[in-house]
């Protein structure tokens, strides 16, 4: 008798793992989407800015880089 139950409680430790192994597969999933898209974010955000650390609103009136009203 004491066999069955250590065969049982093999198979119900055994259900656990792989039940936490899945969890931790999908938690390693989301956080990679995660840091993917905070890392475009910071690309989109370093391609918009200009040399001189300001940041480009693409509201530049013409060709000699004069903003409007300026």
């Amino acid at each position: 008798m004491t066999g069955d139950r250590d065969r049982r409680g093999g198979q119900a430790g055994a259900r656990v793992k792989d039940s936490r192994q899945d969890r931790l597969k999908l938690a390693l999933r989301e956080n990679l989407k995660r840091r993917k898209s905070q890392a475009r974010g910071r690309d989109d955000a370093a391609s918009s800015e200009l040399p001189d650390g300001s940041l480009d609103d693409g509201s530049l009136d013409d060709a000699g880089g004069n903003k409007p009203g300026r």
